[in-house]
């Protein structure tokens, strides 16, 4: 059997908010947004020294909105319940295990203040009321997401534990901005459609790698049938060299979850010529 999916689908796209693609803690090791600063979670507070509603994050996002009713909002009781996240956090507790940087503007980008595992923190002057998305620190000063393999084992209309399927659970999981099934204006197909499926529904193809792209192979041929059917995988973190990391299905290990490091955009058979940023 071929590692990379045959299947032809397509994406449904919703009107949830896009997060971001770094892992801060995984469901099954934090509760879900109550309002409570659980273990596992990331925390904004309206008020400064951790006072005021709360508003909590297993994961990271890269855009809180800024208007009712689809931003991420302060959700318990005291002041600010109800207010949207974006700009409007004066202080801080980080329960993740993992550093975390607070980034000025959406996308992590712009200035930033990193937040110590376990630490308490008033926002700086600068992210104070300024606050507009967050995500793990990884190394050297990139952002980074915790490698796990929560694949929850939906094939979303793809082949079963392949490359897309993997993929869509990714993008569905951790950018919250499209689900995966087969009726969004055209299908998508094997591994090899994907890049040129994303510019024809308008979602941006480069090759410039970031944590939460998908990056496109569309030049390897499968080795049990010759075939080409291309691979897919998701960016977990990215260098500042240039390479980047990734998690996959179905490359190394046949159906199964694995990682590679320290890989390029390249022409190579097993490395990636495309980008998708979702």
């Amino acid at each position: 059997m071929s590692r990379f999916s045959r299947t032809a689908v397509t994406v449904t796209a919703t009107t949830a908010l896009a997060a971001s693609s770094i892992v801060i803690a995984s469901p099954a090791s934090a509760a879900a947004r109550d309002g409570v600063c659980n273990s596992g979670e990331f925390c904004y507070y309206y008020n400064s020294n951790n006072e005021g509603s709360v508003s909590d994050f297993w994961h990271p996002v890269g855009n809180y909105g800024a208007t009712q009713p689809s931003c991420y909002e302060f959700k318990s009781s005291g002041s600010g319940k109800g207010v949207c996240v974006k700009n409007n956090a004066a202080s801080v507790w980080n329960r993740t295990g993992h550093a975390v940087r607070v980034f000025y503007n959406s996308n992590f980008n712009g200035s930033s203040q990193s937040i110590a595992s376990g630490a308490k923190a008033n926002l700086n002057s600068t992210l104070k009321n300024n606050n507009a998305s967050h995500a793990e620190l990884g190394h050297s000063g990139d952002a980074e997401g915790t490698a796990v393999n929560d694949y929850d084992g939906d094939a979303r209309g793809f082949a079963q534990n392949n490359c897309t399927a993997f993929a869509a659970w990714r993008i569905a999981s951790r950018l919250s901005r499209y689900t995966f099934s087969n009726t969004w204006q055209r299908t998508w197909g094997d591994a090899q459609n994907w890049d040129n499926a994303a510019r024809a529904v308008g979602i941006t193809v480069n090759n410039t790698p970031k944590v939460g792209g998908i990056v496109v192979n569309d030049v390897h041929h499968s080795s049990s049938d010759g075939i080409l059917h291309g691979h897919v995988a998701y960016i977990n973190a990215v260098h500042s060299n240039g390479t980047f990391d990734v998690e996959e299905y179905n490359w190394n290990t046949h159906l199964g979850y694995g990682r590679r490091y320290n890989m390029r955009i390249s022409s190579a058979d097993s490395q990636f010529q495309h980008v998708i940023h979702f």
